[in-house]
This record gives structure tokens, sequence and C-alpha cells, in this order.
């Protein structure tokens, strides 16, 4: 994979619900300029994290990139703990993603049921993974490209809506940034903002799926700086410009998860055809998100099993180069996930979606740990910072940031009763992999002893 296929992938694990949907709860809770302040701390913060893995992929390319990183510079028990969190995010995404691709095509075509179209979406998915790695980049570029497409388009017509060269419902002339400020500057407090911190770190997360890609990557050292800093400055621009141009043309206190804010702004605007546009546009994001990652999570069972963690059978390929035993058991937890949300919904697939919800920011905590530890090492063995192709800037200052920031926005989610309940899942289920770790552990020195 290129350049551009690592950008894209990048967008297609970041650009989702979280901006399509979420964005539109941010804004009724933190008010249009904590909102926006909430994704520029966010921006920051994924940009710090980006950079330590830019570091850490470059020196070492890897697939299932950080899960190596966290057993070499922190321990295998955090190593193993950490891919499990990742795979667990990824396949639980992998069922609601199925579901709600196929509640969008029944709103298309209602006599057939949802399971019809989901089923339609698994077989492609996993077609599109099984083929071959080329297979599943070139398609993740085109579903990804169809929404940047469309928030590019919604960037530059809301900018015109905001001047008032197009007329917006409700509004005589220009709307201006008025609505920014309206209510005051945190109209519900600036707690409300720290308690959005994890919905806005969240949106960002995907960016991590570069240093995933970094061992099927062509010329990594110079392929993976590239494409982080092309991805995040274009991220940046992309969140950023989106929630300024939601906060001005929707009054915070209407703005909600009922429906898209992308469609609220263009209903405004009186464009035809606004939802079913957008029900498009969703349904290549949920496709994306599906695509990148069965990926993802095919990519970890593999280095788990790589380094020896669980049986060696996960290492298989088929004659594609694929992970293919992995790839199969990835869309079997796809599976069950997408059972347990029709069947156990208020029980057992609201406590997976909770640990979910924590597990990226806790991976991302890990990414900046491990980046701290490699630099001490790579000094004390004797080898110089110049020695690295690409280096973070300002270390320790950045990493130290990163770690302090995934771990607070984490914390953060006390003030939020909405999101708490994650916190007091995930801590138990973090336990759980450290003792499970130790338990398989101990069981590999019984069978080689």
């Amino acid at each position: 994979m290129g350049t551009r296929h690592l950008m894209m992938i990048s967008f297609g694990g970041v650009i989702g619900t979280g901006l399509f949907l979420s964005s539109g709860y941010t804004i009724s809770q933190a008010g249009p300029f904590g909102t926006v302040l909430a994704y520029a701390v966010g921006a920051v913060l994924v940009y710090l994290v980006m950079m330590c893995l830019g570091e850490l992929s470059v020196a070492m390319p890897q697939t299932g990139a950080f899960h190596v990183y966290a057993t070499r510079f922190i321990g295998p028990g955090t190593g193993f703990t950490v891919a499990v969190l990742y795979w667990l995010t990824w396949t639980i995404a992998l069922g609601s993603e199925f579901t709600g691709a196929g509640l969008i095509m029944q709103q298309w075509f209602p006599d057939t049921e949802v399971w019809v179209w989901s089923a339609v979406f698994i077989v492609l998915i996993v077609t599109l993974n099984a083929i071959s790695v080329r297979a599943f980049a070139e398609s993740e570029t085109l579903l990804s490209g169809i929404k940047v497409a469309a928030i590019i388009l919604f960037i530059v017509l809301g900018v015109l809506a905001i001047v008032g060269i197009i007329n917006v419902r409700g509004y005589d002339g220009a709307p201006g940034l008025s609505n920014l400020t309206d209510g005051g500057l945190f109209p519900n407090g600036i707690g409300a903002v720290f308690a959005t911190m994890l919905t806005v770190t969240f949106a960002f997360s995907g960016t991590e799926l570069i240093g995933i890609t970094a061992g099927e990557t062509k010329d990594p050292t110079r392929t993976v700086p590239k494409a982080i800093h092309a991805t995040l400055w274009r991220l940046t621009v992309f969140f950023i410009g989106s929630i300024i141009v939601m906060a001005a043309l929707i009054p915070w206190k209407e703005a909600g998860v009922d429906e898209s804010p992308f469609v609220t702004v263009f209903r405004s605007m009186g464009i035809p055809f606004a939802a079913d546009i957008m029900n498009f546009v969703i349904l290549a994001a949920i496709l994306s998100a599906a695509n990148s990652g069965l990926y993802a999570s095919t990519r970890m069972l593999w280095s788990l099993s790589n380094e020896g963690t669980i049986p060696a059978v996960f290492r298989r390929t088929n004659r594609f180069g694929v992970p293919s035993v992995a790839l199969a058991a990835s869309m079997v937890g796809g599976l069950l996930a997408l059972l347990s949300s029709v069947y156990a919904a208020e029980t057992l697939y609201l406590v997976l979606v909770s640990i979910s919800g924590l597990a990226v920011m806790l991976v991302w905590v890990a990414i900046a740990w491990s980046q701290l530890n490699f630099r001490r090492r790579w000094i004390a063995e004797g080898h110089s910072v110049t020695e690295l192709a690409y280096r973070v800037p300002g270390y320790p200052v950045v990493p130290i940031l990163a770690l302090v920031m995934s771990l607070a926005s984490c914390v953060l989610i006390v003030f939020d009763p909405n999101q708490r309940a994650a916190l007091y899942w995930t801590v138990p289920f973090v336990a759980l992999c450290y003792l499970t770790y130790a338990v398989l552990k101990r069981r590999r020195r019984a069978a080689t002893a």
C-alpha cells in the first residue's frame, strides 16, 4: 500500500457516525463554541498521539503495530490487553455497522428484511478483505472518497450560507457566526465541554490504523510519516470546518441525534433529496468503517498469534497472503456482536459497547507510553536520535502530553452520567485481560517444561 491508500484507510476509520451523527449530540451538550473548542483540543491530542506512533512505525514497521510496541516497551501483559481491547472495539463495530447498513437500505427497499441487506454487505466486506490487501485498500479508498467529497461540499455550501450567498431557512440575510456565542460561550457550563471529550476524541479514533498497516506498506520510512501528516491536517480541516458550519447554522438547542446535522443543514438550504443524499454518504461511511474494522481486527489476531500469545493457527494465510483464519474468527466475533445487539441489547451488548468506547483511548495511552520508553531504551543502547528516520519533535513533552490528555479523556466521562457506566465496565475488563494473560503465560511455561 502507498501513501494514498494509508491516508484514505485512516479517513475510512475516522470519518463515520462520530461526525455525521454524534456531532449533533456534542453541540447540544457543550454548546456551539464549546463544541468547536472540544474538537480543536481533540485534533491537538490526535496529532500528538500520531507523532508518537509515527516514530515507532518508521523505526519498527509491524503489522498490528501498537500491540507489538506495547509488548516490547511496556510489558507483554499490556501488549495482550491492548490487542484484545482494540480487537473488541472493531469487532463490536462490525455488528453495529452491518445492522446500520441494513436499516438504511430498508428505507429505500421497505419490503426487504434488514438481515438480508446485512448478509449481502457481510459477504461483500469479507470478500474484499479475503481477496488481497490491494483489493481492501482500493475499495477503502473509493468508500472514503465518497465521504470526503460530501464533507468538502458541506463545508463549501455551509460557508456560502453563513455569508448569505445561499439562503437558509429561518434566517433573514446572512446568519454569520452569531450562533457560536448564543447563550454564552458555555451555555451548560465548562464542565459540559469536559464531559463530551470522550465523544470527541472517539470521533477522531481510527487514525491509528496507519500504524497497523505499516507492515504491509511500500517504503514505510517515507510513506508512513507522509501519510500521518497529510491525514492529520486534512482531518483537522474536515472536522473543525464541519463543526463550525453546523454550529453556525443550527441553533444549539435544536441539535441532537434524532437527525444527522448534515441533513438538517442541507434541508435548511432547500437542497432536494437531502436525506437520501446523506443516507447514501452514511451508508458509504458505515461500509468503510466495517471494511477498516475487519482489516484491523484480523491483523490484531494475526499479530497475537505471531507473538505466540494465542494458537499458531491464527497465523495461517491464504494464497493472497491474507490471514484467513484470523479473518474468519474476527467475522464470527462480528456476527456474535450482531446477535447480542438483537437479543441482549440492554445487557451484554451494552456492556461490550461501553468497554469498546474507552478502548481506543487506552490504546492511545499505550502508544504514547511505548514511545516514551522506546526513546529511552534507544538512547540507553548507545544509539543517537539522529539515526531515527522520523522522530517526535519536542521529546519528552509531546508523548507526556499525549499520555496525560488521553488518560484525561477517559477519566472525564465521570462528569457525564450517560457515559459513566463505560468506566465501571472497562476497569474490571482490563483487569480480566491481565489475569487471562497471566494464566496463558503459566500454561505455556507448563507446556514447555
